[in-house]
């Protein structure tokens, strides 16, 4: 039985009335994603593994970028995300540098809720799916098994962070280029196979995410996944990201992947 763990949950926080925030850092970690380290003590106060932050692009932009956070150090006050460059506001926002200010709406929706930290994890990640499942991986440590997809050598990212959490890491591409040849969904069998796991944690694109759904089911372990989907406002006013789940009495409807979300119960999804 997952159930909520002190300051991780499911708890949904407020964000925060604060929206100029200044960045720490800024660096290029492969052609087309950029790690921003950014300096907000009352965000990484509240911040939970599984959030998102929305950022708004300087430029004339009118629409917030939705970014997973991928690091907490509520030490140092910080929270990191990690983007890829994918239209004119990623692109924007990727000409920032440390000393700059960015207009940040965080934190924002519904984390992951986790067994207890000696409990034996796996997490998924696949593409710019990866960087959320950092930071449940610095929680779990030794006892996580982190699988990463990309599509090539050239797209891979935070294998460096996921090793230095002291996780089993697996690191998968398409074409074979860097570690395990093919998808995700062969390792994670053999890892299921070899102990079972209290919990599944995936956050990629919807068919890896619906694989590893149903490997979940067949072997009867609970699954938390991280939908992506295109956002508006972020805090469930504008209605854009709806997607299709079931209530308790499986009976479909309609939620929010920024408010009811990011994450979900793997069994409340309808794929």
């Amino acid at each position: 039985m997952i159930r909520n763990n002190g300051d991780i949950s499911m708890k949904q926080n407020k964000y925060t009335e604060k929206l100029t925030y200044t960045i720490r850092s800024m660096e290029q970690l492969t052609a087309a994603a950029w790690s921003m380290v950014i300096e907000c003590p009352d965000v990484a106060r509240s911040a939970q593994p599984g959030q998102f932050v929305n950022l708004l692009p300087e430029g004339g932009f009118t629409l917030r970028r939705p970014i997973s956070i991928c690091e907490i150090d509520k030490q140092q006050g910080t929270i990191r995300i990690v983007f890829e460059v994918r239209g004119e506001g990623t692109k924007a926002l990727s000409a920032l540098r440390a000393g700059d200010t960015v207009n940040m709406l965080a934190p924002l929706g519904h984390g992951f809720t986790f067994p207890e930290q000696d409990a034996r994890v796996i997490l998924v990640g696949g593409g710019i799916g990866t960087p959320p499942m950092l930071p449940p991986a610095q929680y779990f440590g030794r006892n996580a098994v982190v699988i990463c997809g990309f599509r090539n050598k050239d797209a891979v990212i935070l294998q460096d962070d996921f090793a230095a959490t002291g996780a089993k890491t697996i690191l998968c591409t398409d074409d074979g280029s860097a570690g395990r040849s093919g998808l995700v969904t062969l390792p994670l069998e053999e890892e299921i196979k070899t102990e079972k796991p209290a919990l599944i944690c995936a956050c990629g694109p919807t068919p890896m995410l619906r694989a590893t759904a149903s490997i979940a089911a067949a072997y009867d372990i609970p699954c938390q996944v991280s939908l992506e989907e295109r956002m508006g406002c972020g805090i469930g006013a504008c209605l854009v990201c709806a997607c299709r789940t079931k209530d308790e009495h499986g009976d479909a409807q309609y939620q929010h992947v920024c408010k009811n979300g990011p994450v979900f119960h793997a069994e409340e999804v309808i794929w």
